[in-house]
């Protein structure tokens, strides 16, 4: 079975309703193009500290449910009495289905937000997992969510310029490592260096390397994939993590 996947890579407003209003256009092209699952970067808004989901993303709402797809609108602030960073998930139905908390608050972040504790698996179009921009560098958070059955992986990220190289190194190795595609989303402006990825794989006489698509300026890209296909591999290499000390 395939499934169209996709990502947006956005630029900044001088308000929440412009930029929301701006990419609506682009997550519709995107469902017009039968895209099933869409994600957008970490803390693109003027206001990234979000006091209600679902009314600050009614317009991706009414979108996701016309085009039947779901859609991650990136990851923010959430100053609850127990503040994180959230990655929504809008469903097909129109409605949040669920949340995945940042595991890995980064440098400054760690004095505003509780680390998240659970990685999440979500169930729409496909099986599939969200990792917040810093959880990337750890190899446990793809690994745990390879392992509990995602097929596929999507991560909001906010990446400066000068960190895009080992940033996707990063979203390499953790796709090669886990046997999974993943598509990375960032934001593109004067301090944030873009380069939204999508890093899928091939195999060839047993050896599996990586095929990396960059995206730029604001813009959407989508790609069709046969999620079935990567699950020997992975099963494969998960059975040669030999234990040892």
């Amino acid at each position: 079975m395939m499934v169209k996947l996709g990502l947006i890579q956005t630029k900044s407003y001088e308000s929440n309703p412009k930029g929301i209003s701006i990419i609506s256009k682009i997550i519709k092209k995107l469902g017009q193009k039968e895209t099933k699952i869409v994600c957008l970067p970490e803390q693109w808004l003027k206001n990234n500290i979000i006091k209600d989901f679902d009314s600050e993303f009614s317009e991706f709402k009414k979108i996701a449910k016309d085009f039947s797809m779901t859609v991650i609108p990136g990851a923010f602030y959430e100053m609850t009495r127990n503040p994180s960073i959230v990655a929504p998930v809008i469903g097909p139905e129109g409605e949040l289905i669920g949340r995945q908390e940042k595991i890995h608050p980064f440098d400054y972040e760690r004095g505003i937000v509780k680390p998240g504790k659970e990685a999440k698996i979500f169930n729409t179009a496909c099986k599939f997992g969200i990792i917040i921009c810093y959880d990337m560098v750890f190899p446990n958070v793809a690994n745990i969510l390879a392992k509990k059955g995602a097929q596929v992986l999507f991560s909001p990220s906010r990446i400066v310029r000068r960190g895009i190289i080992p940033w996707q190194m990063y979203v390499q190795v953790r796709s090669l490592e886990n046997r999974i595609p993943i598509l990375a989303a960032n934001v593109e402006n004067r301090r944030f260096g873009g380069n939204s990825v999508i890093v899928d794989l091939s195999e060839n006489n047993k050896v599996v390397t990586t095929k990396m698509i960059k995206i730029d300026g604001e813009s959407e890209k989508s790609k069709e994939f046969t999620l079935e296909k990567y699950e020997q591999s992975r099963k494969s290499r998960f059975l040669d993590l030999n234990k040892f000390q």
